[in-house]
């Protein structure tokens, strides 16, 4: 068997999330009280509204995704690569190394803070274009930016991608799409146009501060998402990750990646299982795990455990 840990990104958080690992694993509560006791509580028993702010998302899905991680490799489970959507690569990163869970959650919360400043007060929109190839709905966006920012952020898998950028440009890019033969665009409910060149800002100060940071090396390789590749020559981890905030996440060609290094078997750590259908649309042979509730966890360590024999 080959594995990879999936980690999810915002968007799969929940109210609840993480309360019956916090209750039942001293490993996974050890991590978890990293975070601020107002945050915990919010995971726990808060409003979705509350918890979907980008500042609290992001340390708390890294605090969940850490703590599962660890306590997969209290029991043996460790991946032989990783990767994530969006957030989910600081926690890909998280679990190879990189960095400490208690660095990593100050990190992301950082960044959650420097992303919803980036666009704060300015008219922003995101949307899912569904049944649309990469070119046609590139063409799309680029007649839409006459009327402002208007970029594919996310290449999620086959016939779903993701715009983002300025609220009037994505709406004309969307009625374009419509017109050229998209079957569907929905708008999100997120709060900025996240991986497009409108974080700019955020990019900008995410580079300031891993200049004070310290970069351990990988334990396991990660497979990048402004890349779908791993670390090559002549690139390192900081100005990847500051070229993904502000430019597409390309998970599709992840998952394809993954799939031609001979992975069999994906596990999705994470409040949702979103990414688990990314893998059945892409990459259908894989088999696929998810880790969302302690009996998940429960369900996957057996299962994991009696294909290792």
């Amino acid at each position: 068997m080959k594995l990879a840990f999936l980690y999810a990104g915002q968007g799969s958080q929940k109210v609840g999330m993480g309360r019956d690992f916090y209750n039942e694993e001293p490993i996974f509560s050890e991590i978890f009280d990293f975070l601020p006791p107002n945050l915990r509580a919010l995971c726990f028993e808060g409003s979705a509204e509350e918890l979907g702010e980008t500042q609290n998302t992001q340390p708390a899905l890294l605090a969940f995704a850490a703590g599962v991680t660890a306590l997969l490799k209290q029991n043996g489970i460790t991946p032989d690569i990783a990767a994530g959507l969006s957030l989910g690569e600081y926690s890909a990163l998280t679990a190879a190394g990189v960095w400490d869970a208690e660095t990593a959650i100050s990190l992301v919360r950082f960044r959650g803070e420097q992303m919803a400043l980036a666009t704060k007060g300015r008219a922003c929109k995101m949307a899912a274009a569904i049944g649309m190839p990469r070119d046609a709905l590139a063409a799309c966006c680029a007649e839409a930016s006459k009327k402002g920012v208007a970029e594919i952020a996310n290449y999620n898998c086959p016939n779903q991608l993701v715009i983002g950028g300025d609220a009037d440009a994505v709406d004309d890019a969307c009625g374009l799409a419509l017109a050229a033969g998209a079957r569907r665009c929905l708008p999100l409910a997120v709060s900025g146009a996240f991986h497009t060149s409108l974080m700019r800002p955020a990019a900008n100060a995410l580079e300031q501060k891993f200049k004070t940071l310290t970069f351990g090396k990988m334990r396991f390789p990660v497979v990048f998402n402004c890349t779908a590749n791993e670390l090559k020559a002549g690139e390192n981890v900081p100005s990847l990750l500051v070229r993904q905030v502000q430019s597409g996440v390309y998970f599709e060609d992840t998952l394809r990646y993954i799939a031609a290094q001979g992975v069999d078997t994906v596990i999705e750590i994470g409040a949702g299982r979103v990414l688990s259908g990314f893998v059945k649309k892409t990459v259908p042979e894989l088999k696929c795990f998810a880790i969302e509730t302690h009996d998940d966890f429960k369900t996957v360590l057996a299962a994991i455990k009696k294909e290792k024999k």
